[in-house]
């Protein structure tokens, strides 16, 4: 079987438009979607559509859980991000508030564990070091353990070893008989340094995970951040994928 697996979408439509037109050269029999489908871009309800429609495995984010009305959470974003969960609160329709309300925070399907955050906080916690990736092992027992939510690709292996970030473009990791650490990265929003959207593909069949990178129309995405009057800091950073 073969699986594509998005992450932090973040309202960009034209990014996931993107993605999923690359993947009908893939042959991928189903979608997964490790959660933030909205936040920061300007497109929440369009976003939630397309991921609805077509990913039979989806999570919930934190941003999505900002925009679904928790208040309390705001806190804990900076004062840009906590803004545009606002605007996304008052844009996004009842169908799609709904969608997300049901969504779970992890999952496991397929001899993988899937998580927005990490198995030791599946919503929350970050997994940007090795120690991190050592312990997201640790916590679990699949052979798979896709996490997101860093906007990074990197792929982590039982015997140590570490590819990260924009060197994975294109790259493919033969999964062999190890325990694997996977994070696709960000269609929305990449903080790799590349602006492109970025995915994973797996097959499951011939233990191969390849990372993709595809271009979007960047511009499109930033008029209408600045239409929408969303914080200039989110248009700005996606032209360079900071």
């Amino acid at each position: 079987m073969r699986v594509a697996v998005v992450s932090d979408i973040h309202g960009n439509i034209h990014a996931l438009d993107a993605v999923l037109q690359a993947l009908a050269g893939e042959d991928a029999d189903e979608l997964w979607c490790l959660g933030d489908l909205v936040g920061y871009g300007p497109r929440p309800n369009e976003c939630c559509a397309a991921v609805a429609g077509r990913a039979s495995v989806c999570l919930v984010g934190n941003h999505d859980l900002l925009a679904l009305g928790c208040e309390v959470l705001e806190g804990e974003f900076n004062p840009d991000a906590a803004e545009a969960g606002r605007w996304t609160r008052s844009a996004l329709a009842q169908e799609w508030r709904a969608f997300l309300e049901g969504l779970p925070s992890h999952a496991e399907v397929d001899g993988a564990q899937l998580f927005h955050g990490s198995p030791r906080d599946p919503v929350w916690d970050y997994v940007l070091s090795r120690e991190g990736m050592v312990e997201a092992l640790e916590l679990t027992s699949a052979p798979l353990v896709l996490v997101g939510h860093s906007h990074v690709p990197f792929a982590f292996s039982a015997e140590g070893e570490l590819a990260f970030g924009p060197a994975l473009a294109g790259a493919e990791a033969e999964l062999a008989d190890l325990r694997w650490v996977l994070n696709p990265g960000s269609v929305g929003q990449p903080r790799d340094g590349d602006p492109r959207a970025s995915y994973l593909v797996l097959d499951l069949g011939a233990g191969r995970a390849s990372f993709r990178r595809v271009a979007y129309d960047v511009e499109l995405t930033q008029r209408e951040i600045r239409e929408e009057g969303l914080p200039e800091t989110l248009a700005a950073r996606l032209a360079t994928g900071v």
